[in-house]
Order: structure tokens, then C-alpha cells, then sequence
């Protein structure tokens, strides 16, 4: 995997002790610091502005859950299941999402910075009009995703399966899909303006100007 920025790791203590997730209603404000959350389902919880930093989640499930909103810093999610949890105007950084299910996440408006998507199943994600600055996404499942008017500034998309994703109103100007699978791409030309292709995906892209590669 190349791609030209250097991610910031999630800056984790090594000596985390187990909590239980409901243990953010104890404090004046919803807030997790400095544990493992493992090995557990979160059914049916709604909180505003939750505040989770220096976390691990390894085997949890989010069920009918929404966190709107939320500040998420140095943190990282192991074998999670987050199939279409909220997250709708959240900041997240310095986040690893590892062999998670991520199927139809809403990220939409959320601020996403040094943030590793590794290994995951992200179908029908969701991030329109999402800020992601110095993001990857290696070995993913995004068939279906839904970029639509993004700021991408340093995402690396690598050897994903984009098949179908929307990035009408994004630019991928500088983006790198070259290793990504597709047949079909919800883009326009103006926006594939200095996106980085294969020789194979080019000649797929110039079908749709008309031309006939010989």
C-alpha cells in the first residue's frame, strides 16, 4: 500500500482496563476515556455530543444506535459491528476501523482526519458533504457508497471494490484509484479531472466521452 501522506496512529495507553459502555451516564456529560469496551452489544442508545477518546471497541455491536454528533479521538474499533449507527456531524481522528461491518454508516457532514478504514465491509456508507483529510481505505467493500459533495483532501483508496459509488459534486482530483475494482461510477467528468486511473479504467472512462480505444 503507497500512497503519498503519512497517517498519525490512534495514540493509545497499553495498559486500558475494561469498562462498560454504560458507564458514559454516570458522568455529567457523556464521556469515555481510557478503556476497552469489549465483547458486548450497544442496543437501542441514543446520546448527543458524546465525547470518546483513548478507546479501544474489539468485538462490540451497535444496534439501533445513534451518536450524532460525536467527538472521537484516538481510537480504534477491532472486529466491530457499526452497520448503520449515526454519526452524522462527528468529528473523528486518529481512528482505525479494523475488520469492522460498517454497512450503511452515516458519516454525513462529519470531519474525518487521519482515519485507517483496514479490511472492513462498508456497503451503502454513507458521506455526503464530509470533510476527510488524510484518509485510507485499504482492502474495503465500499460498493454503493455515497460521496456526494465531499472535500477529499489526501484519500487513498486502496484495492477497494467501488462498484457503484456516488461522487457526483466531489472532485477526486490527486485521488488514486487505480487498484480499485468497478464497473459502473456515479462521477462526472468534470469531477474525474486529475484522478489517478489504471490503463484498464482509462480506457473504461474514455467509452463515456464516445471514444473508441483501438
Amino acid at each position: 500500500m503507497s500512497h503519498n501522506f503519512q497517517l498519525t496512529s490512534p495514540k493509545i495507553p497499553t495498559d486500558l482496563e475494561k469498562a462498560n459502555f454504560q458507564d458514559i451516564f454516570y458522568e455529567e456529560e457523556p464521556f469515555l476515556s481510557n478503556c476497552m469496551i469489549a465483547d458486548t452489544v450497544i442496543d437501542k442508545e441514543a446520546v448527543e455530543r458524546l465525547i470518546v477518546s483513548k478507546v479501544i471497541f474489539k468485538n462490540v455491536t451497535f444496534i439501533n444506535s445513534s451518536f450524532k454528533k460525536m467527538d472521537v479521538t484516538d481510537v480504534i474499533f477491532e472486529n466491530c459491528d457499526l452497520s448503520n449507527l449515526n454519526l452524522k456531524e462527528s468529528l473523528i481522528h486518529r481512528v482505525v476501523f479494523k475488520n469492522c461491518k460498517l454497512l450503511g454508516v452515516n458519516f454525513s457532514e462529519a470531519n474525518l482526519g487521519n482515519v485507517f478504514f483496514e479490511n472492513c465491509m462498508a456497503t451503502l456508507s454513507n458521506f455526503p458533504e464530509a470533510r476527510l483529510k488524510q484518509v485510507v481505505f485499504d482492502n474495503t467493500n465500499l460498493q454503493g457508497a455515497n460521496y456526494f459533495d465531499c472535500l477529499l483532501n489526501k484519500v487513498a483508496f486502496h484495492e477497494c471494490d467501488i462498484n457503484e459509488v456516488d461522487f457526483t459534486e466531489t472532485s477526486l482530483k490527486g485521488i488514486d484509484i487505480s487498484t480499485c475494482t468497478f464497473k459502473r461510477l456515479q462521477v462526472s467528468l468534470e469531477s474525474l479531472n486529475g484522478c489517478e486511473v489504471s490503463s484498464e479504467q482509462a480506457i473504461g472512462f474514455a467509452s463515456l466521452l464516445g471514444l473508441t480505444v483501438k
